[in-house]
């Protein structure tokens, strides 16, 4: 009887992570339908809520418009939808990681579960201030530019486009202090190439937000300025920890524990 050959050996592996992914994938998005199912019966007050920014600033009376005939039923359950994606993101991520833990270094498997934590919770921050700051700021501006011959009232469909669009934009704003943190853990930047790199996050910062908000002034401050404070505490708290918990360097800091090193 043959022996399994390398390349059997490989196959099998890789058709085991194939497998792996998959169950991990599908409990992700059943954990994501679960909360959606459990949401669809409050649809019409979730979208009431994510359209209060809005609704806030029109004149006494005044609706938003639903141009479409399925409309009024397909917004309110996407917006559930992102409602539900956003509530089961801790565990999707946890299946991400459960899924990437196996082939980690020891000194990156002790970074994960902090990552996982403060980037779902700086994610959060990001649409929570987007929600209650960005908002309540920024549509009173752009009502006040609607001429008196226009009635201001936006369809909600393109109301929740445009919503979904700022929620990721802060959302994945807000995760810059996570990725600094993240990249000088591990080495592959210092904090001194940072700070060299400062000039330049500055200008993308302005371009970026000039790329992904609308095109006023109000809007475009409220995310490249936020942008380049979280570059500053990302930077500082990379540094504080380069301080007190210095990068562990040799072979023995990288090794993957194994059943000889644990006998």
């Amino acid at each position: 009887m043959s022996s399994p050959t390398p390349e059997t050996d490989q196959e099998q592996s890789f058709l085991s992570h194939l497998i792996e992914l998959r169950q991990r994938l599908v409990r992700a998005a059943l954990s994501v339908l679960v909360v959606f199912l459990a949401l669809t019966p409050f649809m019409k007050q979730i979208y009431d809520l994510l359209a209060a920014p809005l609704t806030a600033t029109l004149p006494p009376g005044t609706k938003l418009l639903a141009t479409s005939v399925v409309s009024p039923f397909l917004v309110p359950l996407k917006a559930t939808l992102l409602v539900g994606f956003v509530i089961a993101l801790p565990y999707v991520l946890y299946q991400a990681w459960a899924f990437v833990a196996p082939g980690l270094y020891r000194h990156e498997k002790r970074l994960a579960v902090p990552i996982i934590v403060s980037s779902v919770a700086m994610f959060l921050a990001g649409i929570a201030f987007c929600y209650f700051v960005v908002f309540r700021l920024l549509f009173p501006v752009i009502n006040s530019f609607a001429p008196s011959s226009v009635s201001f009232a936006p369809d909600i469909d393109a109301y929740f486009s445009f919503v979904l669009g700022m929620f990721f934009a802060f959302g994945l704003t807000f995760e810059t202090p996570i990725v600094l943190v993240v990249l000088t853990r591990l080495g592959i930047v210092s904090v001194d190439q940072l700070r060299g790199a400062r000039p330049y996050f500055i200008v993308g910062a302005f371009i970026v937000a000039a790329i992904v908000t609308p095109p006023d002034v109000t809007s475009q401050l409220l995310l490249a300025v936020p942008l380049c404070l979280l570059f500053e505490i990302g930077l500082v708290v990379s540094m504080v920890l380069d301080r007190l918990f210095p990068r562990a360097t040799g072979d023995d800091a990288d090794k993957v524990p194994t059943a000889t090193d644990a006998s």
